[in-house]
């Protein structure tokens, strides 16, 4: 039952993923042709609550893609099995949505203010 949830799960964060990354696409294309520098970007996302959740939303479902995405190359290649595959994945998972909500963070708030 649980191959069948993780199954699921990454096929459903791959049909998020989708548009999240067309748009992330379609941004930069915009900004390149628009010549805008990366202090213009950054004064174009600081404070935005909507890059803060399209970007945030997109880590999240990148986090689970690529921890279980991990987890099924670990047990394939590796032999990793047991509770030893569910903490690799859930710790790469963690550590994936650490590294991009810090991301998403910086460009979104951390300059807000100061």
């Amino acid at each position: 039952m649980l191959g069948l949830k993780l199954y699921m799960a990454q096929r459903i964060t791959a049909l998020l993923m989708g548009p999240f990354v067309l748009g992330h696409i379609a941004v930069m294309i915009y900004a390149i042709q628009g010549g805008l520098s990366a202090a213009e970007i950054l004064g174009r996302t600081q404070g935005s609550i909507l890059w803060f959740l399209f970007y945030g939303l997109f880590v999240v479902a990148v986090s689970i893609h690529g921890a279980i995405g991990l987890r099924v190359i670990a047990h394939e290649w590796g032999k990793v099995t047991g509770s030893a595959l569910d903490v690799l994945m859930w710790g790469m998972g963690l550590a994936f949505f650490a590294l991009g909500a810090r991301a998403v963070w910086a460009v979104t708030f951390a300059g807000v203010g100061g």
